[in-house]
């Protein structure tokens, strides 16, 4: 079979042969991508966690968004996924729509992106599609990971009177929105960069998610927003709770920005694709959590409590309530 002319669109199977296979080689249930399908089984003792999430060029990504960050941001909402039930890597699978506008290029910054992430993550291709289509570019990935069968952290089990953590920081993501639809403007280099890289490249917490398994009583991962994703833990879990938002981590930039224009301070609550884990536990687990985010190099931050009852409420420095006209991201 003959390669395609330089910047040309490759046929299927040598897209498959020369980009993707090549990821295949650390998981020997791939069975280097030769066949329809992958036979996988967990390590003894284990079960696996399975999660699959889809992004679209125009919904999720700006179409002209480097396609090695693209690759990387796909893989990583997946793994989020997986450390929010306290899951190890294993595999993947991967689904692409193609426009025709996809060449040789694309799809060697696109398999770079994906082969650099395998690598710091621990996790291989095991098989997926591909397909042509006159819309949109739209990826598809499905993560496998594994834990000891019967110690995955689900949002159902949290309980009234615990506390309430966030890794990392919160709002990043959505005030990089704010700047890139124009609502933001002038700002710092230095911020806007961060601002915009922290919603391009998440950090999925792939080793502080398991280091929480027997600590954290329940667990998601920041996507929808901060308020809404707890509100999914207390809606499953039949609670409520009440967030502090002084105790709400911020980066520097993000801070300066709701400092000088406090009603930004809802942008940060309730916009999403933080993928920080949000957890709740109970108050005897403290010293263990923070040492676990030490050992991981893990920020994470206590930032309110549960209570009986229903609903997610946002207090000031104050104690006194702030209105959200919405609690985050919805799909439809």
């Amino acid at each position: 079979m003959a390669p395609a002319a330089p910047g040309a669109r490759p046929g299927e199977f040598e897209v498959i042969a020369r980009f993707f296979a090549p990821l295949a080689k650390g998981e020997a249930g791939a069975l280097g991508l030769t066949d329809d399908a992958a036979i996988l089984a967990p390590v003894a003792g284990n079960e696996f966690v399975v999660t699959v999430d889809m992004l679209t060029a125009g919904v999720h990504f700006l179409p002209d968004d480097p396609p090695d960050l693209v690759a990387r941001k796909l893989l990583r909402v997946n793994l989020s996924d997986l450390a929010a039930m306290g899951a190890t890597p294993r595999a993947y699978f991967l689904a692409l729509g193609l426009p025709s506008s996809v060449d040789v290029a694309w799809f060697e910054a696109f398999s770079g992106g994906l082969a650099a992430d395998q690598a710091a993550f621990g996790i291989a291709l095991a098989g997926g599609d591909t397909t042509a289509t006159p819309g949109p570019l739209v990826l598809s990935l499905t993560a496998i990971g594994e834990v000891p069968a019967g110690s995955a952290i689900r949002r159902s089990t949290a309980r009234a009177g615990e506390d309430v953590y966030v890794t990392g920081t919160i709002g990043d993501a959505a005030l990089a929105l704010c700047i890139i639809d124009g609502r933001l403007r002038d700002l710092p280099a230095a911020d806007t960069a961060h601002l915009i890289g922290r919603y391009r490249l998440p950090e999925p917490r792939v080793a502080f998610g398991p280091a929480l398994r027997g600590l954290a009583s329940a667990m998601i991962d920041v996507s929808d927003g901060l308020l809404a994703d707890l509100g999914h833990i207390c809606e499953t879990s039949g609670i409520g709770a009440e967030i502090d938002f002084p105790q709400v981590p911020l980066s520097t930039a993000a801070a300066r920005l709701v400092a000088g224009t406090p009603a930004l301070a809802e942008t940060v609550a309730t916009g999403g694709d933080d993928y920080e884990l949000l957890f709740t536990a109970p108050e005897r687990t403290r010293g263990a959590i923070t040492a676990a985010a030490a050992r991981v190099g893990v920020r994470v931050a206590r930032i309110g409590r549960t209570i009986a009852g229903g609903g997610v409420r946002l207090r000031d420095a104050a104690g006194l309530p702030i209105e959200t006209a919405r609690a985050g991201w919805r799909h439809f």
